[in-house]
């Protein structure tokens, strides 16, 4: 592992979450901005996406998926500073999951508890927004309860959060509905990325995390998350940009 001389340990990121946080599947029934956001990782950082297709957060800790990222704090928190982000929502809104908002915060706080306890760090993350439009040109945001509710008890636990349902949400309403599409898995899936909308999304989230983390942890986060300068610029001005050239995007950059 190369570190940075003198400095506290490096960060790994663990990313917990649904089919918007998962890999890039090769079926075309999931992808999310896990493995773009791992790519922005330097400096001896790195991560593992343990997102799950159709995962709520009742089923992402009964399938076993929430075990082993708990056994992955036990295993690296001693090398690094380990950062657990948690991202559900778009499964447990839908009525078949029947799981209550309630119960959605309730599991939320749990699972940021079970972080703090393993020895690592929750950065609860609202959900992405999907890329459906309304008849005004705007997105429709289908996600803000869950959004609200999940920011609601990062802030009654004292727990790190991003909002990546905000962040999102302003750049497809900047870049319009035809843009957005062009991030789509396949053409009429409004929810999943490509590879292009992964590193897109990727570097909102490592932005995003940047300024969530800053230098709390003994570091300058920023010394670790890199996202693109030109993507970065792009978003920031809400101008539509097609990331390509990053090749294979990484899923584990940590040690086994």
């Amino acid at each position: 592992m190369s570190r940075i001389s003198g400095s506290a340990n490096p960060p790994a990121f663990l990313l917990a979450g649904d089919s918007t946080t998962a890999v890039q599947s090769a079926d075309l029934t999931g992808g999310g901005w896990g493995d773009g956001f791992i790519a922005t990782l330097r400096s001896g950082a790195g991560g593992i996406n343990y997102g799950h297709n159709g995962a709520t957060t009742v089923s992402f800790v009964n399938g076993g998926d929430w075990a082993k990222v708990l056994a992955s704090v036990a295993k690296y928190k001693a090398d690094y500073t380990t950062f657990v982000t948690i991202q559900f929502g778009h499964n447990d809104q839908k009525a078949t999951a029947n799981i209550s908002v309630a119960e959605y915060m309730t599991n939320l706080k749990n699972m940021a508890e079970d972080v703090k306890a393993a020895g690592g760090t929750p950065i609860l993350v609202t959900p992405l927004t999907r890329r459906n439009f309304n008849i005004s040109g705007l997105a429709s945001e289908d996600l803000a309860v869950q959004a609200n509710a999940t920011i609601a008890i990062a802030k009654s636990i004292g727990s790190l959060y991003i909002n990546l349902n905000r962040a999102s949400t302003d750049y497809v309403d900047a870049i319009g509905a035809t843009n957005a599409a062009t991030y789509n898995l396949k053409p009429t899936d409004f929810t999943h990325l490509n590879t292009a909308g992964s590193v897109l999304f990727g570097n909102i989230v490592s932005g995003l995390i940047d300024v969530a983390v800053g230098s709390s942890f003994g570091f300058n986060i920023k010394t670790y998350t890199k996202p693109n300068a030109t993507i970065a610029k792009d978003v920031a001005s809400g101008t539509y940009i097609f990331p390509s050239g990053f090749g294979t995007l990484p899923n584990n950059t940590l040690p086994a």
